[in-house]
């Protein structure tokens, strides 16, 4: 079982983030397409449509509207597949999830925006459903946007509707349990987990087993469905604790102080400048999507290289206002309701209040058509937040093929630290008293949790190793988890010249990298290595269990001490370590393994530390 580290704050939060005229003419009529569905942006009631921005107070008004003007006509594919609850729940996501990819649901034709899509289904005739639904996949019970009033309010499933023939075919049982039916106090609790994300699938399990044993119900609901319930109930629960994680974590960038460290990180903020100012051929009439803008920074940087047309992404409802008024007050805010004409040419951003992955939920923006995606989301170990998976799914959507991503690379370095990386020398003389005693305690609690912390160059006592590397124009997501072997010797500043030198533990740092790939004129990297001007980032600690002497090869003889140990320095710290994503959502774990290797090949291993961040 991991060990838990203390609760950690997002990475900031420490102190309390050319054309040709033919294509410049593709890429006007493109952005004329772009709206911005108002209501939504500010947080707008009622049913979305399934296909358009339009909103509904009723379902029969939403479904009455998708079958007139988009060609689905939902009640009609329900009687005809005679699908159940599920099915229903499945077909509503299927569809969001195409229309999300600007894909026809039924013939799965693309197309190159949402307009063109619609367009497509009002012309097309209405399709006939057969043969194996392509939404039976369980995948589509988890719901694919967030907050889907459409699955809160499906009056299709209550007596009443069935009665005037509807079609769909929910069973209900006969006996009673307390107030109600089994079967309604089970869609009750299944409600519940929609509606607010409670921890009720233990109370659900319950309710099926009671059912189970009256077996006086025929066609008991707790036979086959009940499976099919715990499937959305818990993939409800699990997107109800991701939104109860993301909702903790963006309200966490509210925090002007947040903001405030990480603008006067002038290693970051001038990395970003640098690459985004330093680089006119691939900034000039650029189109640039900024996931994770905060105050808007990044933005301001692209709008100010002459980017045509700059989009802002964030979570914080908070901070979207906020780079909204910044971006007003400095002359950049885009303003829908100007004439084109009277518009001025640094009048090109516009910030929306979502997600990366749920951009098209918002917004109308042309699939696959910016020239640039932008975005500082590099956490605590470079992958604390897990924000990266955010910015790969822009990269993979909404970026150009070919397109630049900036960062384009990230490595991860690791190398041992000695006795002044700890606190230590602080117990041993604190006024001229020995608290030793004190300071082998806290060392000792140190090798349960990561410390966020900055070293000293001088505290590095091996060479340094290259844990991973990666390429953000090419890499999938789940290449985020990975494993690392690498071996690590006495550096010559690093040896004791009394002695063996006392390694407490790796220290783990990052450097991202704006290459001459896209970066042609003005290549940057960003570098949080303790060598190097510290950042907000710091750098990241783990500590031994216990302190491993190290000695320069050669410089003694075999022993039949443990290796590590004065007597039998080790001369070589052979380490593997794995960093996976956490199940708890943003968070991750870390594992290292430690062999110590004598001058004779003698070898010694410590029990594997865990870590969670």
């Amino acid at each position: 079982m991991a060990t838990r580290a203390p609760e950690l704050p997002p990475k900031q939060e420490r102190l309390g983030e050319e054309y040709e005229d033919e294509e410049d003419e593709e890429e006007e009529e493109g952005w004329d397409d772009w709206e911005s569905d108002g209501d939504d942006a500010a947080g707008g009631g009622g049913l979305l449509c399934l296909f358009c921005g339009e909103r509904f107070d009723s379902e029969s008004s939403l479904f009455s509207h998708c079958a007139s003007e988009h060609r689905f006509d939902f009640y009609r594919v329900v009687r005809e597949t005679g699908m159940d609850f599920y099915g229903c729940i499945k077909l509503i996501n299927f569809v969001r999830s195409k229309v999300a990819e600007n894909k026809c649901w039924s013939c799965g034709q693309a197309f190159s925006s949402n307009s063109e899509l619609c367009s497509h289904l009002h012309s097309s005739e209405i399709p006939q459903v057969e043969g194996q639904f392509p939404w039976g996949d369980d995948v589509y019970l988890k719901p694919f946007m967030e907050d889907d009033s459409l699955l809160h309010s499906l009056s299709v499933f209550d007596d009443d509707e069935e009665e005037e023939g509807c079609g769909m075919p929910v069973g209900r049982g006969e006996c009673s349990a307390g107030n109600g039916s089994l079967a309604e106090s089970r869609e009750s609790l299944l409600n519940s987990i929609i509606d607010d994300g409670s921890d009720v699938i233990g109370r659900f399990e319950k309710a099926c087993t009671i059912e189970s044993a009256a077996g006086e119900c025929s066609g008991s609901l707790a036979q086959e469905p009940s499976d099919k319930q715990l499937k959305i109930a818990r993939a409800s629960a699990t997107a109800r604790g991701i939104k109860s994680v993301d909702d903790s974590y963006f309200g966490s960038y509210s925090s002007f102080g947040i903001h405030r460290e990480m603008l006067g990180d002038k290693v970051r903020t001038e990395a970003y400048r640098n690459a985004l100012l330093g680089n006119p051929s691939l900034m000039s009439r650029a189109t640039v999507l900024d996931v994770g803008c905060g105050t808007g920074i990044l933005s301001l940087f692209a709008a100010k290289a002459g980017a045509s047309r700059v989009i802002a992404v964030d979570g914080s409802a908070k901070m979207v206002a906020v780079a909204t008024e910044v971006a007003k007050n400095n002359g950049f805010l885009y303003d829908e309701n100007v004439e084109m004409e009277q518009k001025r040419d640094s009048q090109v951003i516009s910030v929306v209040h979502t997600k990366a992955e749920e951009l098209n939920h918002k917004t109308q923006v042309p699939s696959n058509s910016f020239d640039v995606l932008v975005s500082e989301w590099m956490g605590y170990c470079l992958l604390y937040e897990s924000m990266l998976s955010s910015v790969l799914y822009a990269r993979d959507h909404f970026l150009k093929p070919g397109g630049a991503i900036l960062p384009d690379t990230a490595t991860i370095f690791g190398a041992v630290f000695g006795k002044g990386g700890t606190s230590l020398p602080f117990w041993e003389n604190v006024y001229g008293f020995d608290m030793s005693c004190i300071g082998k305690e806290v060392t000792g609690n140190s090798a349960r949790f990561p410390v966020v912390d900055i070293l000293a160059s001088e505290d590095i006592v091996t060479e340094t190793a290259i844990l991973h590397s990666f390429d953000l124009a090419t890499m999938k997501e789940n290449e985020m988890d990975f494993t690392s072997s690498f071996e690590l010797r006495l550096s010559e500043s690093g040896a004791s010249q009394s002695g063996a030198t006392w390694c407490y533990g790796i220290v783990l740092w990052f450097d991202t990298g704006f290459t001459k790939r896209f970066c042609k004129e003005k290549p940057v990297n960003l570098s949080t290595s303790p060598f190097s001007t510290p950042t907000h980032w710091s750098q990241t600690i783990f500590t031994f269990e216990e302190p491993i002497a190290m000695t320069k090869e050669g410089s003694v003889v075999g022993s039949s001490a443990p290796v590590g140990t004065d007597e039998c320095p080790a001369v070589l710290i052979r380490s593997r370590i794995s960093i996976v994503r956490a199940s708890e959502h943003r968070s991750i774990d870390i594992s290292i393994e430690t062999t110590g290797i004598g001058s004779d090949g003698q070898k010694r291993s410590w029990p594997v530390q865990i870590f969670n961040l």
